[in-house]
């Protein structure tokens, strides 16, 4: 089993960037299916992006597209999510999570969940 840790949380303004990473162990990352998701206090969790085994395949909430950029590097075990423009409505605590069954945006497809990173938008 994939175990998944995520970094690069913390606190910007408003219109200011940050990258997340999840950092994978204990399995062949590069057979997994990595998504981004979100929770804020008070609201359900929120699919963010996901992105396929080699890279070459992602998909976006219509909330962060154009604004965020999901990308993974599988000789290092690592998949990243690059936030840009970054609005309060973007705080929440993102997770990442695998899936070793099919690539989509359903909360059921995924197995393994990382701890989250805290990430705090404010003008």
């Amino acid at each position: 089993q994939v175990q998944l840790v995520e970094s690069g949380g913390g606190w910007v303004q408003a219109g200011g960037s940050l990258r997340l990473s999840c950092a994978a162990s204990g399995s062949t990352f590069s057979n997994y299916i990595i998504a981004w998701f979100r929770q804020a206090p008070g609201k359900e969790r929120e699919f963010v992006a996901a992105i396929n085994r080699s890279g070459g395949g992602y998909t976006y909430a219509d909330s962060v597209r154009g604004r965020f950029t999901i990308s993974r590097d599988n000789a290092k075990n690592t998949v990243y999510l690059q936030m840009n423009n970054l609005k309060s409505d973007d705080t929440a605590i993102y997770v990442c999570a695998a899936s070793d069954r099919a690539f989509g945006r359903a909360v059921s497809l995924y197995d393994t969940w990382g701890q989250g990173t805290q990430v705090t938008v404010s003008s």
